[in-house]
């Protein structure tokens, strides 16, 4: 264990346990220190929205034993953050899999923890603190019926998913809840072959969410204003969106095509370098936000800003650029919210 600073972080994430099956160790079982669970299973832009209250809770716990329940691609995330103790991955088990329910109701009923917060708040981690039966439960801050601390607030489906969180863990006695904020690792531009100033373009999102998705086209053409001020256009995204990347990529030469190359941390590493980073609503662009980018991100009407906006490290960090249908949004629109945030000048 580390020394802690005054803000805390609890120890070096290098030193982070993490269990690939839900289950704890015996010499975590018999700790005498406070123990507590945190539940955060999905989705990326909802993981990094939560690690304002991950640190909230780590500062009101210092030295407790904390245990993250994710699911496997958060689990670098949740290293890095430097919160946690331990990472428990949850394979999310179908109730027909009964040897997996067992084995994650022995990790809930045998990590004798004192005090659960779930920050999922979904059926399913309702369902855990059901696991919980018989016998003592923990302290449960969460929305599950009968649960010590239940968020009681009606009026919590309103809230932007930071303020609701915020507001959940106050009814916990937990009062001081930070913006989100991921440090990425140091980062060698070159070894992505990047010119600054640079860029950095998130052209990608959810594949059964199309409506989401401003056209590739579009990106294609911003790119190209964007290298007509000498700045680089960094591409981001997976593989899977190899259609929108190498069109884009096609459409202005000048770009750098960083297709499958990026994992979240290197994503967080780059937007901290970058003058400015535009992206549709996607997990990515909450990365760039929560890094300190100043961010331009595009929304149509299948998600709500009001809701679920990224949020910056200030009130004026992140743009937003509502159009109903995403194809009727104009380069030229958005080029307006970029001259503005880089003072650039024709």
């Amino acid at each position: 264990m580390t020394e802690k600073s005054k803000e805390t972080l609890p120890l070096e994430s290098g030193k982070t346990e993490i269990h690939e099956e839900a289950t704890m160790s015996p010499a975590d079982a018999a700790s005498k220190r406070e123990r507590i669970l945190v539940i955060k299973l999905s989705a990326l832009g909802d993981v990094v929205l939560a690690m304002g209250p991950f640190a909230a809770i780590r500062a009101a716990h210092p030295d407790a034993h904390i245990t993250v329940l994710t699911t496997r691609p958060y689990v670098d995330l949740m290293k890095a953050s430097g919160f946690f103790d331990s990472i428990a991955i949850d394979r999310r088990p179908k109730l027909t899999q009964i040897r997996e329910v067992l084995a994650l109701r022995r990790f809930l009923r045998n990590g004798n923890f004192d005090r659960v917060y779930d920050l999922q708040t979904s059926d399913r981690s309702g369902f855990y603190f059901k696991l919980m039966w018989p016998g003592p439960k923990p302290e449960w801050s969460g929305i599950a019926r009968g649960c010590s601390h239940p968020h009681a607030n009606p009026d919590r489906d309103t809230l932007h998913t930071i303020d609701r969180l915020a507001d959940q863990l106050g009814y916990a006695g937990i009062k001081d809840v930070p913006a989100p904020f991921i440090n990425g690792p140091d980062i060698d531009l070159d070894r992505f072959g990047i010119r600054s100033p640079f860029v950095l373009l998130c052209p990608g999102g959810a594949p059964h969410r199309p409506a989401k998705r401003w056209p590739a086209e579009r990106f294609g053409l911003l790119a190209k204003k964007l290298a007509d001020y000498r700045l680089t256009p960094v591409l981001i995204g997976t593989n899977s969106e190899a259609d929108v990347l190498n069109r884009i990529d096609q459409m202005c030469p000048k770009a750098r095509n960083l297709m499958g190359r990026t994992g979240f941390l290197d994503i967080a590493s780059l937007a901290a370098r970058s003058v400015l980073s535009i992206g549709n609503d996607t997990g990515p662009m909450h990365i760039a936000a929560a890094a300190g980018a100043p961010s331009i991100v595009l929304f149509s009407k299948e998600s709500d800003p009001k809701l679920c906006a990224p949020r910056g490290h200030s009130p004026d960090a992140v743009s937003i650029v509502r159009e109903r249908d995403l194809r009727q949004l104009t380069v030229n629109r958005v080029m307006d919210v970029v001259r503005q945030r880089l003072a650039l000048e024709d």
